[in-house]
Formats: structure tokens, C-alpha cells, sequence
């Protein structure tokens, strides 16, 4: 029974129509280079063969036709079409070009389907701290190249100089949001570059997370290994002299074609017999390090939050954050903010394993045991997250 109830909360959540109809126009896409978020529809886009022009949010016309439709929230990528509908957030943006285009890049087998999308969660939610950490904490490094892109978020006719600093001090004290306090700089940088040791294993066997296409999970951890760590000038020169086999993917990611050249067999679909490879398993139970307490001390403020909101209406704006939870990460404790995007994401995954019967959801849990995150699908909120009028917003009970 709570299988059924939770997923129809889920599916119900997942169901809202897309404003966007065809797929034949050039899109613009409004974003940056250095945005986490902008680079995942961006490689979704580049490797769909989807024609876009990409534009910073700077225009009148933004402003004063786009910005409206996209829930005046100031957060980028927003998409608008030739014909003008608009569609904020990334995780929507590709939701709907994947029902467009027959669903190209979503596995079919259960536990690579279920993989797929746990990828995309960690991505956008699991990798924050290191992102943020390695940019704003080397200012060395990385303060030439930001200071340009953020002067490029200004309009002309502003002080761009000023403005854009003003911005990043802003961004840089954000980063202490995510919990990457001097105090655990070298956690945040053992485990990164640990991350990195493993994912250079797998990359040295596998073009992709799942074989030799990308998928979901792909588009879901290319955000933060590009827009970030794969671009801004101190972890950049990480994976130059540390990883070249996960730059190599960064590069293959933001290509139109499959990239395979350095490998010896070659292929252009998922793994056979929805085979998840022992070094994905490996890459998957480090990530779990970081990203299981935390996830489990968000679930635990956001309940206690959702109990607390006694006139918490169906249909009001999910706040980007709700407030700090704190866990322990190999014995050194963290404060981080509370974010219900993760939450909209993790939906998602647990819609893959409540859509199983017994012996696919089964499967699912050994999976999730090999990977040390064996009690993920009792993570569950007491509301479900939805979207209107391009914001996430709380559902009924």
C-alpha cells in the first residue's frame, strides 16, 4: 500500500502539462558558461542536435517578457522558444524534450533507469559543496576568469566592474551556505579528489556513466563538473594534471558527436543486460560518503519543517531553502542548507523503484546495498513537490 500511495503522489507530481509544444525552432537559452545549472540542458541540447542560441538574462526583452513567465525567479537556464513560451529549470527543460523526442536518453531497464536518475540527483544536489567550494575558495586561481563572466551578467548600461564584484561576494558567502567552512576544506578536498580517482577508473573503461551513450545521469553530473570544476581555473588544472580520463568526458559531454576515439570498443547504446559496472558501484558507494547523511539530515528538518507549517497551503512556492540541517562526515561535522529541490529530484527516483513489483524493487535494494545507501528509499517527506506557473511548489498531503 505505501508503494501505490507513494507513487501516485509522485506520478501526480511529475504529470503537469509542459508549456512548450514542437521542437523544430532554435531555442534560446538564457544562461552563462560558468552556471552550474545552464550546463546540463546545454549538453542536452548539443548532443539531442537541437538548435539553441545561448544569451545571458540581461535584455529589456528578458526582463520584461521572460522573466514573468518564468516565476519572476532571477535563476538561470530559462528556455524561450521562437514562438514564446518559456520554461525555467533545468531538470523541466529536459523533461519535456525528452517526452518530444521519444525519450532518447532514458534507460529502459530497470536498475540502469533507477541509476540514471540517481546520477541526476547527485549531480544537482551531491557535488554542491566541492562546486562551490572550489571556486570561491581559491580566489588566486579564479577570480580573473569569474570576474568576466559575472561583468557579463550585468547590462552595459550598469557598472559592470563594481556590480559584478558586489555579486560575487555575495556568491562567495553563499558558498559557506553549502557547508565549505575552512574547517572542512581538507574533507571537502580529500573526498573530491577521491571522487575523481574513481571516476577515472570508470572512464578509462566506459565513454559514459552507463556505457556508450549518455543518459539522464549523464546531463545530471555534467553541471557541476563542467560549469564549475571543469572550467574555472583551480580545479580545472585538478583534473588536467589528476583526471585527464574525466576531463576527457567533460570535453565528450558538451560535443554533438559520441566521442569514443581513445577506446578500443566502441558502441552507441546502454550496457547489455542492464549491466551496472562495478566501477560505477565504487563511484556510487564514495559518493555515498557525503551525500547519505546529508540527505538523511535534510529529510529529518524538512519533516520536522512540514510539521511546523500548520497552514502550509497546496500550491505555495517551495523556497529554494528552508533552513540549515547538520550531520557528521567521517567525524567532522557539517551545516548545510536545507534545499526542497532535492527532494522534487529525489521523487523522481523513488517514482523508478515504486513503479517495480517485488523482484524489480528487490533487485533495486541489493543495488542500493552495494552501493551503501541501503535505507535511500525510506528518505520519503511527508509532502510531495510539484510544479506551476514555472516554480516548485508544495502539493496536498
Amino acid at each position: 500500500m505505501v508503494f501505490k500511495k507513494r507513487r501516485e503522489a509522485v506520478m501526480l507530481s511529475l504529470s503537469q502539462p509542459s508549456q512548450l509544444s514542437g521542437n523544430s525552432m532554435t531555442i534560446t537559452l538564457y544562461g552563462t558558461p560558468l552556471s552550474l545549472y545552464t550546463g546540463k540542458p546545454r549538453s542536452y541540447f548539443i548532443k539531442a542536435g537541437l538548435a539553441y542560441r545561448e544569451t545571458a538574462p540581461t535584455s529589456a526583452h528578458y526582463n520584461e517578457v521572460v522573466l514573468p513567465q518564468a516565476g519572476q525567479r532571477r535563476g538561470i537556464p530559462v528556455i524561450e522558444t521562437e514562438n514564446g513560451t518559456v520554461l525555467r529549470d533545468s531538470t523541466a527543460i529536459i523533461d519535456h524534450f525528452e517526452s518530444e523526442t521519444g525519450h532518447h536518453f532514458s534507460p529502459t531497464s530497470t536498475k540502469q533507469r533507477f541509476v540514471s536518475r540517481l546520477l541526476d540527483v547527485i549531480g544537482m544536489e551531491g557535488l554542491l559543496r566541492p562546486a562551490m567550494h572550489y571556486r570561491w575558495d581559491f580566489p588566486a586561481q579564479n577570480d580573473f576568469m569569474l570576474k568576466f563572466h559575472f561583468a557579463m551578467l550585468v547590462p552595459e548600461s550598469m557598472d559592470r566592474e563594481s556590480l559584478s564584484v558586489k555579486t560575487m561576494g555575495r556568491m562567495r558567502a553563499a558558498g559557506h551556505g553549502f557547508g565549505a567552512l575552512p574547517e572542512a576544506f581538507p574533507l571537502i578536498e580529500q573526498l573530491y579528489e577521491q571522487l575523481l580517482e574513481k571516476m577515472t577508473v570508470h572512464f578509462s573503461s566506459y565513454p559514459y556513466f552507463l556505457g556508450y551513450k549518455p543518459s539522464i545521469g549523464d546531463f545530471g553530473m555534467i553541471a557541476p563538473l563542467y560549469g564549475h570544476l571543469g572550467r574555472d581555473p583551480a580545479p580545472l588544472r585538478l583534473m588536467q594534471t589528476q583526471a585527464v580520463q574525466v576531463l576527457r568526458w567533460v570535453e565528450r559531454m558538451n560535443r554533438p558527436e559520441l566521442d569514443q576515439g581513445e577506446f578500443t570498443i566502441q558502441g552507441d547504446d546502454y550496457l547489455a543486460e542492464d549491466e551496472i559496472p562495478a566501477t560505477l558501484i565504487d563511484v556510487l558507494r564514495h559518493i555515498a560518503i557525503d551525500f547519505m547523511p546529508e540527505t538523511r539530515a535534510a529529510v529529518a528538518y524538512t519533516n520536522q519543517w512540514l510539521d511546523d507549517q500548520t497552514e502550509l497551503a497546496a500550491g505555495r512556492v517551495a523556497d529554494r531553502a528552508i533552513g540549515m540541517s547538520e550531520f557528521e562526515v567521517q567525524g567532522q561535522t557539517i551545516k548545510a542548507i536545507v534545499q526542497p529541490y532535492r527532494f522534487f529530484l529525489l521523487q523522481r527516483v523513488f517514482a523508478e523503484y515504486d513503479a517495480q513489483d517485488s523482484t524489480g524493487r528487490a533487485e533495486l535494494d541489493a543495488l542500493l546495498q552495494q552501493c551503501d545507501m541501503g535505507d535511500l528509499m525510506s528518505l520519503w517527506i511527508n509532502r510531495t513537490i510539484g510544479r506551476a506557473d514555472n516554480l516548485e511548489v508544495w502539493q496536498s498531503v
